[in-house]
């Protein structure tokens, strides 16, 4: 399993002195309840505020992601679905948020058929990628939702994470199982939909300090994927889980709440390994040119 790394697409980017293209990743476990959708959304929500132009993009029928940013999934005018099934472009489909900097692909109910709708579809598994290169170079970060599943939304997700994929890493031993299967899945898709995809961050949550067996996945997973696992760990923590039914992020539910203060440091380090990254490849390409 590969670690974080700049794509060959970034690397020609910075070779020719060009302005990086949209980096885009995948949130991904096909394990419910593992705090994908609550990463997704208050990682971009940090990003934000870091000054980063993001997208989110909700590919779960289920629109938690959407909901938590205070939209309604049943009065929507246009959603995800449309982009991908009825081909509206995906710009019409762009909703603002109350956060400066922060935009979003609303999903809906009837995102729930649209896998059904996919399979008689001329390349079904590069529908969100095509819609996706729309908008490339309008934002710094896009962010893809993926449903709890290995359905065709999520893999046109992972056909679509030029930039790799996030997995949410549950602080519990059966979180660690899920993570096997995702693996090869991804490999599947490495193999015939998209050769540089690898997963590029673990975001280890609902921490609880007080079990000895969240220490031992943290030890575990940190030890085994040190290139993969960030070092931020997400807490388990009430204003987290409450954020969502008010419809806002914990950056504005609960700022000075535990969990704000994680996902602030988890946006913070994000940025360093992508910043570290392109002074690597810079590095490389300056070799080769002096060469």
């Amino acid at each position: 399993m590969r670690g974080w790394r700049i794509t060959d697409r970034q690397a020609r980017s910075l070779a020719q002195n060009e302005t990086i293209v949209t980096r885009i990743y995948a949130f991904a476990n096909q394990k419910g309840g593992v705090g994908k959708t609550t990463t997704a959304v208050n990682l971009g929500a940090y990003l934000a505020e870091l000054g980063r132009r993001v997208l989110l993009v909700d590919a779960d029928p289920q629109a938690n992601a959407s909901s938590s940013l205070g939209v309604d999934p049943a009065d929507l005018p246009l959603s995800l679905y449309d982009a991908l099934i009825r081909r509206r472009p995906l710009a019409a489909t762009i909703r603002s948020t109350p956060l400066p900097g922060l935009a979003l692909v609303p999903s809906a109910p009837a995102l729930a058929g649209a896998e059904v709708e996919m399979v008689s579809m001329l390349a079904r598994e590069f529908l969100l990628r095509r819609a996706l290169e729309t908008i490339n170079g309008q934002y710094d970060h896009v962010l893809i939702d993926c449903p709890p599943s290995l359905g065709l939304l999520t893999v046109n997700a992972l056909t679509s994470a030029s930039d790799g994929v996030i997995v949410p890493i549950q602080c519990e031993y059966l979180a660690l199982e899920g993570l096997g299967r995702l693996w090869q899945t991804i490999q599947l898709v490495r193999e015939s939909l998209n050769p540089q995809l690898f997963i590029s961050g673990m975001v280890l949550t609902m921490f609880d300090s007080r079990t000895n067996l969240a220490e031992q996945v943290v030890s575990e997973v940190q030890s085994h994927f040190p290139d993969q696992a960030f070092r931020t760990v997400i807490p388990r923590n009430v204003r987290l889980s409450e954020a969502p039914s008010y419809g806002q992020t914990i950056r504005t539910y609960a700022p000075n709440s535990a969990g704000a203060q994680a996902y602030r440091a988890l946006a913070q380090e994000f940025l360093a390994r992508e910043a570290a990254e392109g002074e690597a490849v810079a590095t490389s390409e300056t070799g080769r040119i002096g060469a």
